[in-house]
């Protein structure tokens, strides 16, 4: 589970301004974080397949919201690719 302060770090690295919480770069930061925390959980819990499943449906969001993103904002996609290191 993602911890507030955890939460707040991810989507300081790619807000617009300072009351943006909602935005898909935002988004993209925090299923980022989370994706990252239920992998480590997974490499410990091998046969936790609800878990495996819901990686499977957080990967496939932050994809959605990348492809939006790459189709209406190709800077900003750009940048939030290069900031966390996604491969694309």
């Amino acid at each position: 589970m993602i911890t507030k302060e955890n939460k707040e770090k991810a989507i300081a690295l790619t807000q617009v301004n300072k009351n943006d919480v909602g935005s898909p770069q935002a988004q993209i930061s925090i299923l980022t974080t989370r994706i990252k925390e239920v992998t480590e959980h997974l490499k410990a819990n091998k046969h936790d397949f609800m878990a495996r499943r819901g990686l499977v449906q957080m990967v496939g969001k932050r994809k959605r919201l990348l492809k939006y993103l790459e189709r209406t904002d190709f800077a900003q996609y750009k940048a939030v690719v290069e900031k966390l290191g996604l491969r694309r």
